[in-house]
């Protein structure tokens, strides 16, 4: 049994449950300023975040130079640019319980998909049946809570393309983590997505500045928590934990994140708990079973 994998299980739970908290959050920042904008300011204030960790805990340290590093440093910072965007489009054209599905749904298949294909070493089949149930437990909280979506192609392909770029940015950020600390890689690749979505967001939504600066304390208030917490501290978390684990089961363990976010919509936002949520949970604590038991086997 590799006991050495659980910090880096732990650690990745805890990340998929601060990220459970951005629905809940952006519900309360009300809706005067675009997703696309909020997307953007997290990745903005997570960067600001893991300067501000480096300058304070490496301090003297010797610096690994990311220049001989650019490429995945690159690959990384863009792939975390396209899963905001796209994310956010694909959701706003199919439909928030579908889009939510497939987005994060299919992250895990495309990682062990690519993981097979760059390390030559596929998971296990225990891995793909967890990843399945807990795919299958997301998909009955969404469409049991969303209702039905409208089958809109493009929206489709957009949640396929999010899932596909946090994979590629899970991969990439493992191979980082043997070169720098956590902090630092999670500083290059943040810094590399923020400077790429914030030319976008303003492409797609010139308001967004003037919404910005009309925005009260509480829309302030959610954006620091998505830029601090679920953003930089959840990803400092899961950077540390890709250490400990393999990039397709950490992407897997992130199906944590819908059932956190249902259980907060049940109880902060007043949503009914119905059997499709119940059954869901059931499914996805059942899949990350056998995910983590299939990781511990190696």
């Amino acid at each position: 049994m590799k006991t050495a994998s659980w910090p880096g299980i732990v650690l990745a739970l805890a990340a998929a449950v601060l990220w459970g908290t951005t629905g809940t959050s952006q519900h309360f920042a009300g809706g005067h300023l675009s997703s696309y904008w909020i997307g953007t300011l997290r990745l903005v204030i997570a960067a600001l975040f893991f300067a501000g960790l480096v300058a304070a805990t490496e301090r003297g340290t010797a610096r690994p130079r990311p220049g001989d590093l650019w490429q995945r440093q690159l690959l990384a910072g863009a792939a975390i640019a396209v899963y905001n965007l796209a994310f956010f489009s694909g959701v706003r054209l199919a439909g928030v319980a579908v889009g939510t599905t497939i987005g994060i749904g299919s992250g895990p298949l495309f990682a062990g998909a690519l993981q097979a294909l760059i390390t030559r070493r596929a998971p296990v089949p225990p891995w793909w049946l967890g990843t399945a149930l807990a795919i299958a437990g997301g998909a009955a909280i969404a469409l049991g809570n969303g209702g039905a979506a409208p089958a809109d192609a493009g929206g489709l392909l957009l949640c396929l393309t999010a899932g596909f770029s946090y994979a590629v940015y899970t991969l990439t950020a493992k191979s980082l983590a043997g070169h720098a600390s956590p902090a630092r890689a999670s500083l290059w690749v943040f810094g590399t997505a923020a400077a790429i979505a914030l030319p976008a967001a303003w492409a797609l939504a010139p308001s967004g500045p003037a919404d910005l600066a009309a925005a009260g304390a509480r829309t302030w208030l959610v954006v620091g928590w998505l830029g601090i917490v679920a953003t930089g501290v959840s990803y400092l978390l899961f950077s540390t934990a890709l250490r400990f684990i393999s990039g397709a089961t950490g992407v897997a363990l992130a199906l944590a994140e819908p059932m956190t976010a249902f259980t907060l919509a049940v109880l902060l936002l007043g949503e009914p708990l119905r059997a499709s949520g119940a059954v869901g949970i059931a499914l996805i604590l059942a899949g990350l079973a056998l995910v983590i038991a299939a990781e511990r086997r190696g």
